[in-house]
Formats: C-alpha cells, structure tokens, sequence
C-alpha cells in the first residue's frame, strides 16, 4: 500500500466514470445548496471518500434514464451538466472544472480533483449535431454513445443479448457522420453500452482513439456490457482504453465480488492487449452492488496495491492509473488540432427518422411541401365535416 500511495502521489488516478450527479438529482432534484458533500453518508462518494481514495480526476456523468428519449432528454442532460459546474464553484479547494489534459495535470498539481464531463447516452442529444456541440462548450468531453437503449442512430449492448431488435445494424448513416463530427470537436467517443456491431464500426471509422469508460472483460465475465477480447485487441491497435467497471453483475456474472475478481479483469486485459489500454473506470454511485474490499471511492488504492501485489510494474500501473487516459485525451486533441479547419457539419438527421408526436418539423419543410400538408389538412377537415352532415 506504500507503494501503491507513492505512485498515486506521482499520477493521478482518473476515473472514468461517477454517477454522484444522478444521485444529486434522485435524492435531491439536484438542490445543491440542501446538500454538504463533506457529510453527504448516503453515496459512494463524498469529498473525505475522495481524498482518501486519492481521485486525482474525475469524469462525472451526465446521466439521464432512458424513458427521457423523446421528451426532456436535453433539458434534463443540461441540468445535470449544471451541476458538476456548480459542485466545482462550491467546492473550489476540491475539485477543479476540467476539460482537457492539460487542466488535469493543473488541478493534480494544486492537489484538487480535476472534474470533467460526460454525457451517458445519445438519447441526451435528440439527435441533434448542433445540440452536441452545445455540450461540447458546456465542457462536455465524452458522450457514451448509447445507454441501455437504441436511439435513431445507433444500436445498444442489449441488442446483443436478444432482449431488443437491431434497428440500425449498428450505426446509421447520421450515426456515422456523429463520429466525423466528434472527432473535428475532440470529444471522446465512449463504447460503454453500445453492441459489438458499433464497437467495430467505430473503430474502423474514427481518426481519434476511443474509451470504454465502465466496460470490463467479456472472457472474465461473458455478460454483453463487458469488451471481447478480439475488441479488446483492436482497441490496443488503435489506441484506446478500457477502464474496468467495478459492478458487481460485470467483475463475475453474480450478485457477490471480491477485490480480487475486479483484479482479475485488469489482468486479463494487459494478458490479452497489455497494459497500455487499461485504466479505471468504477461506476461509482451508478450501481447497486459493488464487490467485497471496494465499498466506495475511498477503496480505490486497495486495487493498485492488488496490482503491485500481482507483480505489475510501477510502469505498468502508472499507466494504468492515469497515464493511459492522458494518452487518449492529447490524441483525441491532437486529431482536433488538425481537423480546425472543417466546417461543422450541418446535415440534420433525415425527419422521417425522428418523426413523433413530441417532435416539430421546422426547417425540414419547403414551402411546397407546406402547402402540401395545408391540401391535405384542408381534405380532412373536408370529410369530416361530410361525415357529420351524414
């Protein structure tokens, strides 16, 4: 553990996933100023469990269910975006606003949790481009592609299982162009959620490497959240990270785990990839059942010191502590950089792919075919006034 302390004073752990926003908002409709996360007892993370756990950086998700689709998807994602902001004004001499590499090793240095932002599924954009770059200037810097739901664009992890029809194959075309337009912003695209059939497209079409940010190993654990290990190669190709998810129903398929089962995963994939694509990803305040030894965020340490124990290089674990994601993060920046001077791209997603009822179609309509709804609105109101005359 001495160790395992030493190389964290050295780099900071990042996380790659916290839900302690979407616990804002179910236990307190995220009324930031009723709440003291100095005392806050009834989440996995707080500010002394932080410290504790040494967090150098954090990406807190913006969470938002999936029965949002279609409704208040982004009004609610934009609240939940409010409140990392505000929890960072409210605790400025613990967490520092973050939105790339180098304001991680800013706030590392002045010994603050970096906090960055991630948007947990596409249904939180309503398959809007200009709405995801709106994110991306709120300091959004990744978007999981889907939650445990397909969008119009793109087919989740359940798809996998049986339990729900591909609708898309994967990615759609308007799918495909959101990956062009991630990369020219330098957002991270997260494969967390989404079907194999996505994994592979992604990883054929983006310039940028991608990150699994609560994702652990399929031959550990074969449930259809966790990355195969022929994925798990192709993001070692491609550089990109897999950051193991600490729940208990993805470390062993049941509802008990131990530290070591966690441990396993980390193995597994520098077994398979090496440990240049591995990174942590606990899923902290997002899931029900964590294992044995790792009961909150101020467990973490224990995992290093695991890995020290196994016979990992302190190389090794500094990568996988932090200095992989720092990797993927200047890439993804770097891929920006050269992309600055392409236009945004401005082709919506065709309206037959989006229509319903809580839906309007301006901008899609030409004055002719305005006109045409107007015949057609005329005609019905026609026969139902010769239907009640009748």
């Amino acid at each position: 553990m001495t160790r395992a302390l030493k190389l964290m004073s050295d780099v900071p752990l990042i996380d790659g996933h916290n839900d302690l926003p979407w616990q804002l908002r179910r236990q307190f409709n995220n009324q930031l100023n009723k709440v003291d996360l100095n005392t806050l007892s009834t989440t996995h993370t707080n500010i002394p469990k932080i410290k504790e756990g040494r967090l150098g950086a954090q990406f807190w998700s913006a969470y938002v269910p999936c029965e949002s689709q279609y409704k208040d998807a982004v009004r609610q994602t934009l609240e939940q975006i409010d409140v990392v902001h505000r929890m960072c004004q409210k605790y400025p001499e613990t967490f520092m606003f973050a939105t790339s590499s180098q304001d991680i090793r800013k706030a590392f240095g002045m010994n603050k949790t970096a906090s960055l932002i991630g948007v947990e599924g596409g249904h939180s954009l309503d398959s809007s481009l200009g709405t995801l770059r709106t994110m991306y200037h709120l300091g959004v810097r990744y978007l999981t592609l889907t939650h445990s739901c397909n969008t119009p664009w793109v087919d989740n992890w359940l798809v996998d299982t049986g339990s729900e029809p591909s609708q898309h194959n994967g990615l759609s075309p308007f799918g495909k162009q959101l990956i062009v337009e991630m990369n020219r912003l330098g957002m991270l695209i997260d494969l967390a959620h989404v079907s194999v059939a996505v994994m592979n497209q992604v990883l054929d079409m983006s310039k940028a490497p991608v990150i699994f940010s609560h994702s652990s190993a399929y031959s550990v654990c074969p449930h259809k959240r966790n990355v195969p290990d022929d994925v798990l190669k192709r993001v070692n190709e491609t550089g990109g990270i897999v950051m193991v998810n600490f729940y208990n129903d993805y470390v062993t398929c049941s509802k008990t785990a131990k530290l070591s089962d966690v441990a396993d995963h980390f193995d597994h994939i520098k077994r398979v990839a090496g440990a240049g694509i591995v990174g942590f990803g606990g899923d902290y305040d997002g899931v029900t059942r964590l294992p044995e030894g790792l009961e909150d965020v101020s467990k973490v340490p224990r995992v290093v010191a695991e890995l020290l124990r196994r016979g990992w290089t302190d190389e090794e674990v500094k990568d996988a502590l932090g200095n992989n994601l720092l990797r993927v993060l200047e890439r993804a920046e770097e891929v920006r950089d050269s992309l600055i001077g392409t236009s945004p791209d401005d082709t919506p997603i065709p309206y037959e792919e989006v229509k319903n009822l809580c839906r309007t179609s301006y901008g899609y309509q030409t004055d002719g075919a305005a006109h045409s709804l107007s015949l057609s609105t005329l005609a019905l109101l026609l026969a139902l006034a010769i239907q009640a005359l009748c």
